[in-house]
């Protein structure tokens, strides 16, 4: 693996530090008034999502990792994981939920999902940025309402939540932000 000076460390950089796997959150070059200058950066372990604030002489070295990422195409979720097929080998493999998370709603049959890996193991799943929802329940319209700037809450496939605009009806297909479940447009 190839070497960097704690200097070149970037946020997003994922490295080796004590034989653990972390990725720099946060990356400030600190030089006080007195003493050395220093390079303090916030680290999160990508293995058990731990995170830890550390502190690197400007000479010091680090070993930079790279990652390989692989499309898989989303199979099906059961009890505790979530199964994606890879597309060049057709290997399978299976995800637990916990290790997705909250983002694990917004996947569809077929979908392509980018999965990083570290060696053999999986690290992160990255879904595209917006996906298309059919709304399964939220209020009626109310005549005169649709003027304000105003949002009411909506459930969609996989019980994602959502704020929408007073004018969008159950059974409406409505494009959403995977980042934050946030409304974009209606679908067309």
């Amino acid at each position: 693996m190839p070497t960097i000076t704690t200097n070149d460390l970037k946020n997003g950089m994922t490295l080796e530090l004590d034989r653990d796997l972390v990725q720099v959150v946060d990356f400030q070059h600190v030089k006080p008034g007195k003493g050395g200058a220093f390079n303090q950066a916030e680290l999160r372990n990508l293995l058990n999502g731990s995170k830890s604030n550390v502190r690197f002489r400007s000479s010091e070295t680090v070993e930079k990792v790279r990652l390989e990422q692989k499309d898989h195409q989303f199979l099906f979720a059961d009890d505790d994981a979530f199964t994606f097929m890879d597309q060049e080998s057709f290997e399978q493999i299976a995800i637990q939920r916990d290790f997705i998370g909250d983002q694990g709603a917004f996947l569809q049959d077929g979908m392509t999902v980018s999965i990083e890996f570290y060696g053999e193991t999986p690290i992160g799943v990255d879904l595209p940025e917006q996906v298309i929802l059919e709304v399964q329940e939220t209020e009626p319209v109310v005549k005169g309402q649709t003027a304000a700037n105003s949002f009411k809450p909506a459930i969609c496939d996989g019980g994602v939540r959502v704020m929408v605009p007073p004018f969008v009806g159950t059974g409406e297909r409505i494009v959403v932000q995977t980042a934050d479940s946030t409304y974009l447009r209606r679908s067309d």
